[in-house]
């Protein structure tokens, strides 16, 4: 399996003609940039200067007519990251994202996650980059998968997500 680097992937996102959506079903990451700044943020002090970069890819895709959303399926009670992501969410929807939440405990009653349950970006309805971790959360990079089934699976599964969980301004931790 041929694995892409978050740049890579970075760049499939900014290539994008209409739509691009990620759901996210880990409770923490572990991603190099965010390191210190999430470190800084449980001592207190906040710093999300990190975010710049995908900020400014936000605005530019957004402000171009494009749709970016994002599903978080997270455990409650919150893990410290949760409550860390949720607070700099409106960074990301003052740039654009959409940003939904739902609690792992409300998922739809026979939900399947396709692709083994991992992370993954939808781009345009026709390719996936699925993430993949290491063992302690380490992102190792993204599969591109284009199979047609899959893609519609995903879908399916974006859709019905998208309308069951809570907008980021009503979701309270």
């Amino acid at each position: 399996m041929e694995l892409i680097s978050s740049t890579g992937r970075n760049r499939l996102i900014e290539s994008v003609a209409h739509d691009a959506f990620h759901l996210e079903l880990r409770d923490d990451y572990s991603v190099p940039l965010e390191h210190g700044p999430y470190e800084k943020w449980l001592g207190g002090v906040v710093d999300n200067d990190f975010m710049g970069p995908w900020l400014s890819m936000i605005r530019q895709l957004t402000q171009g007519g494009k749709t970016v959303r994002r599903v978080r399926v997270v455990t409650e009670p919150h893990t410290p990251y949760v409550r860390w992501e949720h607070e700099g969410t409106p960074l990301n929807e003052k740039a654009g994202e959409q940003i939904r939440w739902l609690p792992r405990h409300e998922l739809p009653e026979g939900l399947s996650f396709p692709l083994a349950g991992k992370d993954w970006w939808l781009l345009d309805d026709r390719l996936l980059a699925v993430g993949h971790f290491d063992d302690t959360g380490r992102v190792l990079g993204s599969e591109l998968i284009d199979d047609p089934e899959t893609v519609a699976e995903c879908i399916r599964v974006r859709d019905l997500l998208w309308e069951t969980a809570i907008r980021h301004s009503e979701y309270k931790l």
